[in-house]
């Protein structure tokens, strides 16, 4: 097994580590799920990162690292979602388009076509990240932090419109695939 797959499966498996710490009534153990979550993003910019540079790009990655993102921030968003800290609208929009996107690259495979990422895709990502980890502070708590649920919803409808327009930009460069897929 390759390093980059490896560090791919150890993000999967930090997901329940992440969501029994994040949901647990401790203080600590929310700070806990803080530090796991920045842990397994920090992977997934690594492991593409070393995937590149060895030259051990693999089906398997291609798949399942993807995969492995959605699994980590559909968690999350469930989670503030549960607590309602989070618009069904908007966790719903950007899960829609994490599917519709998979959809896609499934489309592709099919076909015998890699999706690439689009800098749009990596964008999205990293605002998703972003907004977690802003959700993973508990600005809410802060006292001195002004309007910190205005400042949450604020940031997830930009993440969801971020998200969007990323799932837009996806389609729109595979428009042709689409089109002899649906022909």
């Amino acid at each position: 097994m390759t390093i980059p797959n490896a560090l791919t499966i150890f993000r999967i498996a930090l997901i329940p580590l992440f969501w029994a710490l994040e949901t647990s009534a401790s203080s600590a153990a929310r700070w806990a799920a803080l530090f796991v979550f920045v842990l397994a993003s920090v992977t997934d910019f690594a492991d593409g990162k070393i995937a590149r540079k060895t030259g051990k790009i693999t089906s398997f990655g291609k798949i399942m690292d993807p995969l492995a993102d959605k699994l980590l921030v559909i968690s999350a968003l469930m989670i503030f979602l549960e607590a309602g800290r989070a618009s069904a609208v908007a966790v719903m929009l950007i899960i829609a388009r994490e599917l519709a996107v998979t959809s896609l690259r499934v489309v592709a495979i099919s076909e015998g076509k890699l999706m690439a990422a689009a800098k749009s895709g990596k964008w999205k990502t990293a605002s998703q990240f972003f907004y977690i980890i802003l959700m993973l502070l508990h600005i809410e708590t802060m006292s001195f932090i002004p309007a910190p649920l205005l400042i949450e919803q604020i940031a997830q409808w930009i993440v969801a419109a971020i998200t969007i327009w990323s799932g837009i930009d996806y389609f729109y460069r595979n428009r042709e695939l689409i089109r002899a897929t649906v022909a």
